[in-house]
């Protein structure tokens, strides 16, 4: 309607102008009309500009993991420097002291990479049977709230079954419950063989290249350097959890889906490698500490699980990022 009053306006100003001169001063009636009728328009150009939220459910750009990448990167090259550091030999570390260990102390920590070594043997052995029985694989696979909460249930029950039973040297119950433990991250982790085979057999080399690495670091550092960082991987590692849990929400194609999503691969891959430092020191720290004749045997099991579980998780992320999962998928 506005338009159309402003046209009717204009015609009639042409025929009355051409029949009279026009004063200097005039100002035409449809002056304020035209002006009202433009400054909706120029309203609804100022609100253009996408809302904050919009920005954040836009989709992602092609650096959405960028942050992610530089933040691995950085972690990496101080990695490196920490390597060539202790490695020299310029600060007395653990492995100049070793062979002032007792020779109970070097069979608990042989004891209980052997349990390590185990429990990646079992989980291998456990997700490709998984796998390759398509029950199985199909009730581990299945999605829904459901199939989620049982799933985290099965993993957290069953490691605060193995790590709250009393040890005893020999195959006895809480061998019994570590087996099943093992087991079942095994099926939980099954569907990661659609990545294929050697996607997997890349992403092993470089877990074992990782987890050597950083393993060097901590027993060529002092003795307890790396025992002060346990506040904040806990809450590195609640923020990766949180992240976790938000990107189930937000497909990772929207732009705060992608940083949540970065967050969770980047991040855990750089929380969980500082887990490895702490958990390695600890367990030389306990095989030292712990007494020889105590009420309770030293347990090996617990503490090779919370290794297992950062060597895990390492591989599982860098399985992520070689399948492409971490923005690395060339066009």
């Amino acid at each position: 309607m506005l338009s159309r009053l402003c046209v009717s306006r204009s015609t009639f100003t042409v025929t009355q102008t051409l029949k009279s001169p026009v004063p200097q001063k005039f100002v035409p009636r449809n002056y304020i009309v035209r002006n009202y009728a433009r400054e909706p328009r120029s309203r609804l150009a100022t609100r253009t500009q996408p809302t904050m939220w919009e920005r954040l459910m836009a989709p992602a750009g092609p650096n959405a993991f960028s942050l992610g990448k530089g933040a691995l990167a950085g972690a990496s090259a101080a990695g490196l420097v920490a390597l060539c550091y202790y490695g020299s030999g310029v600060k007395p570390g653990t492995l100049q002291e070793a062979h002032l260990w007792p020779q109970y102390v070097k069979d608990r920590i042989k004891a209980t990479y052997g349990y390590i070594a185990g429990s990646i043997l079992l989980t291998a052995g456990s997700a490709i049977t998984v796998f390759r029985t398509p029950a199985l694989l199909n009730l581990v696979a299945r999605n829904g709230w459901m199939s989620i909460i049982a799933t985290m249930a099965l993993m957290i029950g069953s490691g605060m079954v193995v790590r709250g039973m009393e040890y005893k040297p020999g195959f006895g119950g809480k061998q019994i419950a570590w087996m099943v433990h093992t087991g079942i991250m095994g099926a939980v982790i099954a569907p990661m063989c659609f990545l294929g085979g050697p996607v997997l057999m890349r992403a092993a080399w470089y877990t074992a290249g990782v987890v050597g690495g950083l393993s060097t670091i901590a027993v060529c550092a002092p003795s307890g350097e790396f025992l002060n960082m346990r506040a904040p991987l806990a809450m590195g590692l609640g923020a990766v959890f949180a992240a976790s849990l938000a990107s189930m929400f937000l497909p990772p194609t929207t732009a705060l889906g992608a940083g949540l999503y970065s967050l969770s691969l980047y991040g855990g891959l750089i929380v969980f490698g500082g887990f490895l430092l702490y958990d390695t020191q600890a367990i030389i720290k306990r095989a030292e500490m712990h007494p020889m004749y105590g009420f309770q045997p030293y347990d090996p099991i617990n503490s090779a699980i919370s290794v297992y579980l950062d060597i895990l998780n390492i591989f599982m992320r860098i399985a992520m990022i070689l399948s492409g999962a971490g923005g690395n998928k060339k066009k």
